[in-house]
């Protein structure tokens, strides 16, 4: 059960030499924490393995960026994007994520593996606005659509950028300098 956290306007941030790493099993159940993923989310490691990895979700992440996620994973290929999390104490931090799933020898989905670093302020600056807008689209809408039509605005954003995907601007984003 995610426990009730009222988020705070206290932001934590990573190192730029920190990476968050851990593991789920195929159902998004947490089997590894590394360390700093523990002191900077606030949570000791008996509060985190066995839990769904959404115990760390923000309500200010729209929907639709996890269902762009899910859909991604499950068609096999690995996700990028940027997160903003929720750390025990209310706290938040934003992150660029890379998940990818892990196989075991027999070629069967054991999981997923994720990373994630510092993003640079300048994604932030293009993100937020995005997600910001996400959000009211989904506090507009059913909430068996809300999801769908918010990812539905991603998709239009990315194609308005004129980049070939979501992927290829998020890691355009996470550039040094990078500009839309």
């Amino acid at each position: 059960m995610k426990p009730s956290i009222t988020p705070s306007q206290n932001e934590k941030k990573l190192a730029d030499e920190d990476f968050i790493v851990s593991k789920t099993d195929a159902t998004g159940r947490i089997t590894y924490a590394n360390r700093i993923f523990m002191d900077i989310a606030g949570y000791p490691e008996s509060s985190l393995l066995g839990v769904q990895h959404n115990v760390i979700r923000h309500p200010d992440m729209p929907r639709g960026v996890f269902r762009f996620m899910w859909n991604t994973l499950k068609a096999g290929n690995e996700f990028f994007g940027f997160a903003k999390n929720l750390c025990a104490d209310g706290s938040y931090y934003w992150v660029f994520a890379n998940i990818t799933q892990d196989y075991d020898k027999a070629g069967k989905l054991q999981g997923y593996y994720s990373v994630r670093r510092q993003p640079p302020r300048s994604a932030l600056d293009v993100i937020e606005p995005i997600y910001r807008e996400m959000l009211s689209i989904e506090r507009q809408s059913s909430s068996k659509e809300a999801a769908d039509k918010s990812l539905d605005y991603l998709t239009d954003v990315v194609r308005q950028t004129g980049a070939k995907s979501y992927d290829s601007l998020v890691l355009n984003l996470y550039k040094p300098n990078g500009v839309l």
